[in-house]
């Protein structure tokens, strides 16, 4: 029987009990084992005695073959360890897109006695080579999964139209433009003949990759290695470049980390925010917008309570630039406000992907959790979106607004469909711990709540009065009152307390503007 060039059968130390018989067991997709039994003859010598289907079980329609005497279906993957008599080899055909599969397979094979011999599907034999791991077999990547079929929604269309107008020859900066969300705000915008793309970025790494991806389009535009905390030269960046639009992306967004490293939070999200948003009034931006998250309503995390306070100094900056005039017209500032984004980086999906290639088990805080999902393509399309129509509103309030983000999903949901999608069955962890798994099976593990972390997210507060915009994807507030009225007071007493050595310094005043950050919910870093 056929083997893969380079690859010979797994030949384990033998074992006395059961003694195996002539036989051989066929192991594949529907698709795969299919192919292999109409290659199957009555003169065949050992005979197939029955195939392995991944997701199949007992019963279901045998197997056509070439010598007309049907094979049967003995079931699902985790019928091997079972067979009686156990066979003598396995012929396995599964597709490259499943390596997990194939290495949980082989190992199987490997420990029962059972010789394999593996056929790749005609797509993989005439596919480019990809790298070999040491196995010889190709290094573990799970299959390729589209984030807006995984999550289940259609993503809303672009208004070219209304987007063309604020873009089209007009100066354009993206903050944290090596980002998620910041590389695909920098994508849209090229699209729309910039008069000057402005790639603002601290990770020299990230810069020089957007700024290459960019290169192909032929828009004109300019790399900016700096750091948005560094306030009097962000000031005089922005005063040279002078541009008509600005999206501030950057920021610290990871929940758990931020919690161990308040201090950094607070100057990244709060200062970073102030300075850019300083440097666009001063130097005459026609546009500001803020990219938000829903964490920052009902803040129980030091990141939550950071994207809160700087969504109000850009509110309260609105106010004043309007309220004291100046020698241009004053910038309108606006809030965008979005659940996670799937895909991004260090986001759910690659660690999920990571953890699979690995061999699993798939990791999740809680079973209860659940979150707003969207793609990294329909949130920064959204973001332009909204930034079109940010003067629809009323110039005394800064507007402010949320994307459609469908109903919440139960994270523990997602995994599931990701497993299924690569092939594999979900496990989910039992009370009573960790459970077995088999081949074809991959185990989901729960690790319990970390600091700062809800089960449930929210979009908006509850004086916010929700009303639709022009676009179907878009929502803006009408905020009644506001939480944090002293918010210049607030910044000046953050900037003094983020120097201090202790992390109770600031999280003393996070936690008196926002009731929800307790004290036990937080860790120190060491």
């Amino acid at each position: 029987m056929p083997t893969t060039p380079g690859i010979g059968p797994h030949r384990p130390a033998q074992t006395a009990e059961p003694k195996p018989t002539p036989g051989v067991v066929l192991i594949g997709t529907r698709e795969t084992v299919a192919a292999l039994a109409r290659q199957v003859t009555d003169g065949a010598d050992p005979r197939p005695v029955g195939a392995l289907v991944v997701g199949g079980e007992p019963g279901e329609p045998m197997l056509p073959t070439a010598g007309g005497k049907p094979l049967p279906v003995l079931g699902g993957l985790t019928r091997l360890a079972g067979l009686h008599p156990r066979p003598r080899a396995a012929v396995v055909s599964l597709p490259g897109a499943m390596p997990l599969l194939i290495t949980q397979v082989r190992g199987a094979l490997a420990r029962l006695g059972i010789e394999e011999r593996f056929v790749p599907t005609l797509a993989d034999a005439i596919a480019p080579r990809r790298e070999a791991g040491a196995s010889g077999w190709f290094r573990p990547q799970p299959a390729p999964v589209d984030p807006a079929a995984l999550i289940g929604r259609d993503p809303h269309r672009l208004d070219s139209a209304a987007v063309g107008r604020i873009l089209r020859g007009r100066r354009v900066l993206i903050t944290g433009a090596g980002g998620s969300i910041g590389s695909e705000l920098a994508r849209i915008a090229a699209g729309f003949e910039p008069e000057l793309l402005v790639l603002m970025e601290r990770s020299e790494n990230a810069l020089f990759e957007i700024d290459r991806r960019l290169g192909a389009t032929g828009v004109q535009r300019r790399a900016v290695l700096h750091d948005v905390v560094d306030a009097p030269g962000t000031a005089r960046l922005l005063g040279q470049l002078r541009p008509d639009v600005v999206f501030h992306a950057a920021a610290h967004k990871h929940v758990p980390l931020m919690e161990d490293h308040p201090a950094h939070a607070v100057t990244n999200n709060i200062f970073g925010t102030k300075s850019v948003a300083d440097g666009a009034a001063t130097c005459g931006c026609g546009r500001f917008v803020l990219i938000s998250t829903d964490k920052a309503v009902h803040p129980t995390s030091v990141m939550g309570a950071t994207k809160r306070i700087a969504e109000q100094y850009v509110r309260h900056l609105h106010g004043r630039v309007r309220a004291h005039g100046g020698g241009h017209a004053p910038t309108t500032f606006s809030v965008v406000r979005f659940g996670n984004v799937l895909g991004s980086a260090c986001s759910v999906l690659p660690i999920w992907a990571a953890q699979l290639a690995d061999g699993g088990p798939v990791t999740i805080t809680d079973p209860r959790m659940t979150r707003f999902f969207m793609t990294i393509p329909e949130a920064a399309t959204l973001v332009v979106q909204a930034a079109a129509m940010s003067t629809d509103v009323e110039d005394a309030e800064a507007p402010l607004f949320v994307l459609d983000m469908g109903d919440p999903i139960r994270v523990v949901d997602l995994a599931e469909r990701l497993v299924r999608l690569q092939g594999l069955e979900p496990v989910l962890e039992g009370a009573g711990g960790r459970r077995e798994t088999g081949p074809g099976q991959v185990e989901i593990v729960f690790t319990g709540i970390r600091p700062g972390e809800k089960l449930d997210e929210e979009l908006t507060y509850a004086e916010e009065l929700l009303r639709p915009t022009r676009h179907p994807g878009i929502r803006s507030f009408d905020a009644v009152g506001d939480p944090l009225p002293d918010v210049g007071g607030l910044i000046g007493a953050l900037d003094e307390a983020r120097r201090h050595p202790e992390p109770d310094a600031v999280l003393g005043l996070l936690r008196g503007q926002m009731p929800g950050l307790r004290a036990p919910a937080l860790r120190r870093a060491g």
